[in-house]
């Protein structure tokens, strides 16, 4: 099956249906920002994963440990993927196989998978959108991708507790990117989907740019 992996296609304007596949994970502790640690790891299982465009790995949940580190649960905690329903099956390897995060090990249990959800708000913990890192042209920019994908839907940057907004620092390579947490409101059923299958600015392999429903990120006690 792992020939045929690069073989899968999503267009932006017929997105086919995806599934969000959930790996259960043993380990202990993770870097915070493991997004790229993370996708290396996969793809040294799978090496035909590497670039694929439609395959999105959501950062791994935990709690804050020691600066710069987080600390998986002991029981529930879980890796997520999401991708084209198609591609299941070629996502299965990954079970049971050890997963070295920047010298972490991680173990991936046997995966399940649910069609994807709609809701009318959604949440992405990080979205980075090339050369804009300031929170008004990046929001605007965001707005801007939104239309160019045919989504109706109100954006708007969410604040911490301290009333600023969730500024996102990112370190891939040699590389330091910026990004924002951003929401989205007043989806229909069909744009939901759309957001959730296509998601907004690039690194969607590295835990950038992917949505869900409001009420599932709470449910999974995602970091914020």
């Amino acid at each position: 099956m792992q020939h045929a992996i690069t073989n899968f296609e999503m267009t932006e304007t017929s997105p086919t249906p995806h599934v969000a596949i959930r790996f259960p994970v043993e380990g202990r502790r993770l870097p915070a920002d493991h997004g790229y640690a993370l996708y290396s790891a996969i793809t040294r299982h799978l090496p035909d994963l590497h670039g694929a465009r439609w395959l999105a790995v959501e950062l791994i949940s935990g709690v804050p440990w020691r600066e710069g580190m987080i600390a998986l649960p002991t029981r529930g905690g879980a890796l997520y993927l999401r991708a084209p329903a198609h591609a299941y099956a070629a996502l299965l390897p990954l079970a049971g196989k050890r997963l070295n995060i920047d010298g972490h090990p991680l173990r991936l249990g046997i995966p399940s998978a649910r069609p994807l959800t709609p809701a009318a708000s959604l949440y992405a913990r990080v979205v980075t959108i090339k050369h804009h890192m300031e929170p008004e042209p990046f929001l605007d920019a965001a707005r801007r991708q939104l239309a160019a994908l045919g989504i109706n839907a109100t954006l708007d940057l969410p604040h911490d507790d301290e009333g600023r907004f969730r500024r996102r620092v990112l370190k891939i390579k040699d590389r330091t990117i910026i990004g924002f947490s951003l929401a989205a409101h007043d989806l229909s059923d069909d744009d939901s989907i759309r957001l959730q299958t296509l998601g907004l600015g690039g690194r969607r392999a590295m835990g950038c740019g992917i949505f869900n429903p409001i009420a599932l990120v709470h449910s999974k006690e995602r970091p914020a």
